[in-house]
């Protein structure tokens, strides 16, 4: 088999090769279109029981990292009574009047809640059920959210 062969044959491999790869890729954005909504899995839906209510009560609770360097700008932001949990231990100044400073690894926060990055905040009705729950990757960002869950 001559040189140009060779080549002509691998190339047609390769194309081959390449359409498979597209195919499969356009099938997955194609089912990720159809499918479960963007949060699907992040935090608890709204209107399910929230984990550790007996203990934590109604309000907000932001899953914060002391690493995390927008992490204590949006603790800083949010007002009112509130429970910051970290996944470890709390930075230095994150006790202030109105904050509860928890270790969510300790109490197994993060999993009960199923957090998926921080900062994620989570709003809890003083029925005990969740309002809302999401990903929260500024201070205006957390305002809005608890916004839209006061309406």
């Amino acid at each position: 088999m001559s040189f140009q062969n060779s080549a002509l044959l691998l190339s047609w491999v390769a194309i081959l090769l390449l359409a498979l790869v597209v195919a499969g890729l356009v099938r997955q954005v194609h089912a990720l279109g159809q499918g479960a909504p963007r949060t699907a899995g992040l935090g608890p839906a709204p209107g399910t029981p929230a984990p550790a209510f007996d203990r934590l009560g109604p309000g907000l609770l932001l899953f914060l990292d002391r690493d995390c360097g927008v992490c204590t700008d949006v603790l800083a932001a949010a007002e009112g009574p509130l429970h910051a949990i970290f996944a470890g231990p709390p930075p230095d100044g994150a006790s202030r009047p109105g904050v509860t400073v928890l270790t969510g690894e300790q109490d197994g926060l993060f999993a009960d809640y199923r957090v998926p990055a921080t900062p994620f905040a989570v709003l809890v009705g003083a029925d005990g059920r969740v309002r809302a729950a999401q990903p929260v990757g500024s201070p205006e960002a957390l305002h809005e959210l608890t916004l839209e869950a006061v309406q």
